[in-house]
């Protein structure tokens, strides 16, 4: 089993930046990719970025392309999603998620953390 505890969402205001962390436990982290994903008020939860086991490869989608940056400290066992130039249609609750490989596809990770709210004001 593995548990994953997201932490650092709130209320920023467009063009803010917030950093999210997700923090493992109980397996070793290096035995799985992390993804972070999204779901808005009335809508079915979409991929947001992932980051392969060793942090050597990294996918995004092309909505936050240049604006939002995954990352993870594998020493550490967390999991990052560095979010800048913040819009309000970004909006959600973000949700990291523990894989055995790094995809857009949620059916393929095993365990999710409980979810943090940000909530970007315009």
């Amino acid at each position: 089993q593995v548990q994953l505890v997201e932490s650092g969402g709130g209320l920023v205001q467009a063009g803010g930046s917030l950093r999210l962390s997700c923090a493992a436990s109980g397996r070793p982290f290096t035995s799985y990719a992390m993804g972070w994903f999204r779901q808005a008020p009335g809508k079915e939860r979409e991929f947001v970025a992932a980051i392969s086991r060793s942090g050597e490869s990294i996918y995004n989608t092309d909505s936050v392309k240049g604006r939002f940056t995954i990352s993870r400290d594998n020493a550490k066992g967390i999991s990052d999603l560095q979010m800048n130039s913040l819009k309000p249609e970004d909006t959600a609750v973000y949700y990291c998620a523990a894989g055995v490989v790094h995809s857009a596809v949620q059916y393929t990770y095993a365990y999710w953390g409980q979810g943090t709210q940000v909530t970007v004001s315009s």
